[in-house]
């Protein structure tokens, strides 16, 4: 007899203390994330706010989410950061959840939701035309920049070490990837 499809009920119904997201109607639960991943996932979305979602320093014209809850079909995903451009979301929803698929989202990778990101994430993200992704791994020092091309996902640039990035759809700021690690100098 095989399992039965997972459904929101299943997701409500989880502890606070991990994350839970549909995908195939299946149940997939992650712990909580370590500080490394923290840490990055905090910084990136901290860089960008101020130049994309606030327009200072910047152009603006972007709203930048840490880890929302995105409905995308009969999928629920929780990706690290999200972004949508304010043409196609002048304002958030006033709903827990978000139907409107994103233009950018940052998966920050971890040893326990490696395989999860890159293998069944990625594919939910193109079906729904989410055009830019960002796969960041803390522990490697990388910073993977992919493009959706057709059905799939092309990448651009991998990014390594402690160095200074310009990465689309965000290329007007530059980004100190060793300040996103944790190994900026002098702290």
């Amino acid at each position: 007899m095989g399992q039965r499809p997972a459904t929101y009920a299943d997701l409500e119904a989880l502890p606070a203390n991990v994350v839970g997201e549909l995908i195939d109607k299946e149940l997939h639960v992650s712990p909580r994330p370590a500080a490394p991943h923290t840490v990055a996932a905090s910084r990136l979305g901290g860089e960008l706010t101020g130049p994309f979602d606030r327009g200072r320093g910047g152009p603006g014209g972007w709203l930048l989410l840490d880890e929302p809850e995105l409905h995308l079909g009969e999928d629920v995903l929780v990706p690290d950061l999200a972004g949508w451009r304010r043409e196609r979301m002048p304002r958030p929803p006033r709903t827990a959840a978000f139907t409107l698929a994103p233009d950018w989202v940052c998966e920050v990778l971890s040893p326990s939701t490696v395989a999860l990101d890159r293998a069944s994430k990625l594919p939910v993200y193109a079906r729904e035309s989410v055009r830019h992704v960002w796969l960041m791994d803390p522990e490697a020092h990388t910073l993977e920049v992919f493009r959706l091309d057709g059905a799939s996902y092309r990448l651009l640039v991998t990014h390594s070490g402690p160095v200074n990035v310009r990465a689309e759809p965000f290329e007007a700021f530059e980004l100190e990837l060793a300040f996103l690690w944790g190994e900026e100098k002098g702290r």
